[in-house]
């Protein structure tokens, strides 16, 4: 744990809406005047999309063993290296992965599927902040979770995290809804093996539970928006949460048990500033003077 240079993580898989999270942190950095070095987790997968169709073209039968979830699609190595420089000295190296929807970077030259150059943090952070698919794992070689201040997670309910997917895939990247289900079904394993054990070390969970039918993902189907969904939220330490406070702020929120608040879909954005800014505030609080 770090308290001269944080570090918060929000994990989730694919199309579990991390990137939600991430643009409400963003809204709160930005307000709160905290200067964050954003690191994608996507930049640490160890292949690019052209590598990656060329491996299961020679060697089809690896196509399950190299998800995206996996161990060993992604270099853990260099995320654990970068959480622990930037925990002892504020420093370290990253770089960008490009998605479909970062026009900007195709339209400087990049392609879809490839990485940016490897490069510096920016000097004088306050704090890292990383949204991905690891930043809680923990196997027999690395232990990312140890270096994380603030480890928050998002996981929907799991037929909502594949229809959010394959909206998002279809919609955004190009994929057939056939290309979105082969994909899921095939990193099931890894899912299991290395995603769900992560939400049992987190500091705080946020849950989307919709309040209408998906009991089939596999149709094609709009998203539950966020008046049809109710969000979950799990504290680790709930001793340290002013439940009454939070329960006064947010309208038509309730407890389900002592540890866990459930607010309605739509306040979603709201819940997690209220209960996530005074914490960042915290740790920046607890950063020794240099």
């Amino acid at each position: 744990m770090s308290r001269e240079y944080p570090i918060i993580a929000v994990t989730g898989s694919s199309g579990a809406g991390t990137t939600t999270v991430k643009r409400t942190f963003e809204r709160m950095f930005s307000r709160e005047d905290v200067h964050a070095a954003s690191v994608d987790g996507d930049a640490f997968h160890r292949y690019t999309r052209d590598e990656l169709a060329r491996i299961f073209r020679e060697e089809p039968e690896r196509k399950d063993e190299l998800s995206h979830f996996a161990v060993e699609a992604n270099l853990l190595d260099r995320l654990e290296t970068l959480f622990l420089e930037y925990g002892e000295h504020g420093t370290g190296t990253f770089r960008h992965y490009i998605h479909a929807e970062d026009k900007q970077m195709i339209e400087a030259g990049y392609r879809v599927g490839t990485f940016t150059e490897w490069q510096p943090l920016p000097c004088g952070t306050d704090l890292l902040f990383y949204e991905g698919l690891h930043g809680g794992l923990v196997t027999a070689e690395h232990d990312i979770a140890r270096h994380v201040d603030l480890l928050v997670g998002v996981a929907p309910t799991m037929n909502l995290e594949w229809i959010q997917k394959i909206d998002r895939d279809i919609k955004m990247r190009g994929y057939s809804q056939e290309a979105v289900i082969d994909t899921i079904l095939g990193r099931m394993g890894d899912y299991v093996r290395y995603i769900q054990p992560q939400f049992s070390r987190t500091h705080i969970n946020f849950q989307r539970v919709p309040t209408v039918d998906t009991s089939n993902p596999f149709e094609v189907q709009d998203i539950p928006n966020d008046a049809e969904s109710f969000v979950v939220i799990r504290f680790r330490d709930p001793s340290t949460v002013d439940f009454p406070w939070l329960l006064a702020m947010i309208q038509d929120s309730f407890m389900s048990r002592p540890h866990t608040l459930v607010v309605p879909g739509a306040r979603m954005s709201l819940a997690i500033e209220l209960i996530l800014a005074p914490l960042v505030r915290h740790l920046l609080a607890q950063r020794r003077f240099r």
